[in-house]
């Protein structure tokens, strides 16, 4: 019996450790050519000194607190194939459950 029950609290750790998810709305009605994870900058002000168009919003929710670069690397990774250079992160925070949340826009250099 132990070891069901064991076995039904490894299963739901694992479940709940894939519970976060970014949602992408797409705003532009061009298409660009898709960029490089790597190569999408996060940034929390907007840039002064390039031009640029915003291609969507994007957020996310349901992080541990300590998965912030994680949380990072998937906005990256979803705003990648929008071809955006970088995500803007507008809002952030921490909701009742004790997980990161965040907001932004996802820009496309001009």
């Amino acid at each position: 019996m132990r070891s069901i029950q064991a076995s039904i609290v490894l299963v739901l750790a694992a479940l709940c450790s894939g519970c976060a998810n970014v949602d992408v709305t797409k705003t532009s009605k061009d298409v660009f050519v898709a960029t490089r994870a790597d190569d999408v900058d996060i940034l929390t002000v907007v840039p002064r000194e390039k031009q640029f168009e915003e291609i969507a919003t994007i957020s996310t929710n349901a992080w541990r607190p300590g998965d912030t670069a994680k949380m990072h690397n998937a906005l990256r990774e979803k705003a990648a194939p929008l071809g955006a250079n970088a995500v803007i992160i507008s809002n952030s925070g921490i909701d009742y459950n004790g997980y990161l949340w965040s907001t932004g826009t996802a820009i496309r250099y001009k």
